[in-house]
């Protein structure tokens, strides 16, 4: 959410902000509401001494016997006391409508990020590994004859209808083996705690992070109310909602392995053939709670650790930076990673790394404490997948396929697959 005091004393870099974004400019909105409250809370206030004034010499009127002016002392207390109610319901009410405007609106860019409209104005950073040339035309991951008795979409869509898979022997084990392999990684070379979390979620941790209320519709909702989080970035930022903790237990670098959930509301149409775009699927996610002196380093950072996964992996990919129209709603400047699909002939996103700022933190109101001992400041907070699971199983597969449909796989899962090598054209782990 955004810092009210911050749209007051600038509001043309706060509608600067949001053109980045080709959005219209709502400083003069927020002003306006912001001002009725305001005016409603001061009035109120101005009230409220009156009808405390007027009470006392009610009270003198009385005690001397001047029923006169005891009853007009009265009389005008009773007004006051209606007008201050009357006042503070009406502050209440500008301020729920102020603070559901302010919910709505996306974060405000980095001056650094590139302008653009979608993702054609993206911007690429750089690009690691060479696309390997195949003397056979390359097959996308569901056509390829060792993996087809492993992806088995009908019986998932008699379970449980379109985008769903059921996933069968050594194609099951090499999934398994990539996130157990990012796990790992994360936590014994980059420093990230392993953490585990449910993924059933109350309302207010949708909406610290910022999938409510703007973006309901994309997300599952039990009918005892809890959520099912479209990604673990959820509870592991959310960890930190409503505490102060303390400056030197900063950055805290957090790695969890989920199951993921998202209806997929605004899709339809995209990617329904495989396993690209499901309702259900994994993602190792990495969240980093930092301040705001530290961010953009910690951006860099995560970013090397999710491009460090796709090298160890020898999957060719590019980096790029989002332009202003394409960034997600919380994200300050995101980098994305695509890898290299050759059943496809062109890269796809498998990883977003995204810096938050303070964004999240207000409305969270997850603060930390300055060593210093000064006044408690917002947290600065950053997500990325490390890698989205199944997307890299997907890239492992079509990079590693054979003519003859058998696929071999990266030597950095070889022990986390007891030693086996390939995937047969049966769909067996030899």
């Amino acid at each position: 959410m955004h810092d009210i005091r911050a749209i007051r004393e600038n509001p043309a870099a706060f509608d600067a902000g949001l053109a980045l974004r080709n959005l219209p400019p709502v400083s003069g909105e927020i002003l306006s509401l912001d001002g009725q409250r305001r005016a409603a809370i001061m009035q109120a206030e101005s009230d409220q001494a009156e009808q405390n004034k007027a009470s006392k010499e009610a009270g003198a009127a009385k005690a001397r016997g001047d029923n006169a002016e005891f009853e007009r002392l009265r009389e005008f207390v009773a007004q006051r006391k209606q007008s201050v109610a009357d006042l503070t319901r009406q502050a209440a009410e500008l301020d729920g409508k102020l603070r559901e405007l302010l919910l709505g609106i996306p974060n405000l860019p980095l001056e650094s990020v590139p302008p653009g409209k979608d993702e054609s104005d993206n911007v690429e950073i750089r690009r690691w590994g060479n696309p390997r040339k195949f003397d056979f035309t390359a097959r996308e991951h569901f056509e390829i004859e060792g993996v087809r008795p492993g992806m088995d979409f009908e019986t998932a869509s008699k379970l449980s209808g379109a985008r769903f898979v059921v996933l069968k022997g050594g194609v099951a084990r090499i999934q398994r083996a990539l996130a157990q392999f990012m796990l790992d990684l994360h936590i014994a070379e980059h420093g990230l705690e392993e953490t585990w979390t449910p993924v059933l979620v109350l309302s207010e941790m949708m909406e610290g992070t910022g999938q409510l209320p703007k973006f309901g519709e994309d997300s599952y909702q039990t009918r005892e109310g809890w959520w099912l989080i479209p990604t673990s970035e959820v509870t592991l930022t959310n960890t930190v909602n409503g505490d102060i903790v303390e400056h030197a237990t900063l950055p805290r670098r957090m790695v969890a392995h989920s199951q993921c959930f998202r209806s997929e509301a605004g899709s339809a149409g995209r990617d329904t053939a495989g396993m690209l775009r499901q309702h259900q699927f994994e993602k190792v996610e990495m969240v980093s709670i930092t301040d705001a002196a530290t961010g953009v380093d910690e951006h860099a950072r995560m970013t090397r650790c999710a491009e460090a996964v796709l090298e160890r992996l020898g999957l060719p990919y590019r980096t790029i930076v989002l332009c202003g129209g394409d960034m997600g709603f919380g994200a300050r400047i995101t980098h994305d990673l695509e890898v290299w699909l050759p059943g496809q002939g062109k890269y796809r996103e498998i990883s977003s790394v995204s810096y938050c700022g303070d964004f999240q933190a207000r409305r969270m109101n997850a603060r930390y404490r300055p060593g210093d001992g000064g006044k408690p400041e917002f947290v600065h907070s950053l997500n990325g997948s490390g890698l989205a699971v199944g997307r890299t199983l997907i890239a492992v597969l079509e990079n590693g396929q054979q003519v003859d449909g058998s696929v071999t796989l990266p030597e950095a899962l070889h022990p986390y697959l007891g030693g086996k090598t390939r995937l047969g054209a049966d769909g067996k782990l030899v």
